[in-house]
């Protein structure tokens, strides 16, 4: 059986996200997968982008990682998405690569994939949870097979979000909690794929 294809299709504005981004391409690859670590592309004009010294250093640091697009979806037995919370929702550039997906999602080529998502949130209670919800919406109508972490590692007493990893933002940088969070839910979703993939060349 050839390895699980792994894509981690994200947004980040100033390293947050990427860095779970990171993490979770780790994980990946510790269960064995194939991963691709693919951004969205960045849709903030230049002058809100300058305005913040952070963000516009950020985007320099990524210049190098490849844009998501829907070849890395149709070669994925698996997705994991990456997005900051803006007011309880995925941010507009992850929502505007996802609303180019309807001609995938016409012809079949998104579904019976497993799907999982991760997020960060500048507060604590800041969305996170109703981001990834938000987010699985998107998976029910592909007809994917959404996997999140649940309780299933040490970590995820620790890390406390059962629907998928996230971190408060205005608290730092993620920490280790958060980091471990995000390569167990990959080895997870990994996993899932596995068997599936495992399933269907048995039958």
């Amino acid at each position: 059986m050839p390895p699980v294809n792994l894509a981690i299709v994200y947004y980040s504005a100033t390293g947050t996200v990427h860095a779970l981004a990171e993490a979770a391409a780790e994980g990946g690859e510790q269960a064995g997968a194939d991963v691709r670590l693919r951004k969205v592309a960045e849709t903030a004009p230049p002058e809100a982008i300058s305005a913040r010294p952070e963000w516009a250093q950020h985007l320099r640091d990524t210049a190098g990682i490849a844009e998501a697009c829907h070849d890395d979806l149709e070669w994925a037995d698996a997705v994991l998405f990456g997005t900051p919370t803006r007011f309880g929702n995925p941010a507009s550039p992850l929502r505007a690569f996802i609303e180019t997906t309807g001609p995938l999602w016409f012809q079949g080529k998104l579904a019976d994939k497993v799907y999982s998502a991760f997020t960060a949130s500048n507060t604590a209670h800041g969305g996170q949870e109703s981001t990834i919800l938000a987010l699985g919406n998107t998976f029910y109508h592909w007809g994917g097979i959404i996997v999140p972490p649940g309780y299933t590692d040490p970590v995820q007493f620790q890390s406390g979000n059962p629907y998928g990893t996230s971190h408060v933002a205005g608290d730092g940088p993620p920490g280790e909690v958060a980091l471990q969070a995000a390569r167990h839910q990959a080895r997870r979703v990994v996993g899932a794929a596995a068997a599936l993939k495992a399933g269907r060349g048995a039958a």
